[in-house]
């Protein structure tokens, strides 16, 4: 979908820094940032507080108006900007999940993965642990599994990176999941 008209005149405003354009943008997108905060940090099973969730979307809006608007500066215009604001907004609270906000362990994971409560877009969200995961695969697995746990890409990205069609993506992160399970067997036994 192309950029809309109302969009349009928003972005200019903002970018000429018209009076009310920001406030205009945030009640405009606002929705959709707490959205993309509340889908995020549910895809990994993290529970946010009112605050934490108040901080992510004005880590969100810091982000666009970084550097001068860096951020509405770039848009291009090929998509809508409620598009290319969710992918900003996607990445930077999976940055800022990662970067220490998760609560979520290698071992719960492993945990849900046998369970029927376990999403396909189950993200581990601590490096520690991703490290440790990727410790023990190779080649296309290991980038895949660093692609999707650490930075965020999605299925149809890894894809694209690595030469595979995204449908094989999320079976190849389960195959991965599937040997750290064994191996974490294997580790209970030796105990």
């Amino acid at each position: 979908m192309a950029l809309s008209e109302i969009d349009r005149s928003l972005l200019d405003r903002c970018l000429n820094r018209k009076p009310r354009a920001w406030e205009d943008f945030v009640d405009r997108f606002m929705g959709l940032v707490v959205h993309v905060v509340n889908h995020t940090a549910q895809c990994r099973s993290i529970n946010l507080s009112a605050a934490d969730r108040e901080d992510l979307a004005a880590d969100i809006f810091l982000a666009i108006v970084d550097n001068d608007l860096a951020a509405l500066r770039h848009f291009r215009g090929k998509s809508s900007l409620a598009t290319y604001l969710t992918v900003i907004s996607r990445r930077v609270v999976v940055r800022k999940l990662v970067e220490g906000h998760s609560t979520v362990s290698l071992g719960d994971m492993v945990a849900r993965a046998e369970s029927e409560e376990f999403e396909p877009e189950q993200r581990i969200g601590d490096r520690e642990e991703v490290g440790k995961l990727l410790g023990q695969l190779q080649g296309s697995e290991a980038a895949a599994v660093r692609m999707y746990h650490l930075e965020g890409k999605s299925y149809q990205e890894i894809g694209r990176t690595i030469g595979m069609p995204e449908n094989s993506v999320g079976p190849m992160l389960s195959r991965a999941r599937a040997k750290l399970r064994h191996r974490a067997g294997v580790d209970e036994v030796a105990r």
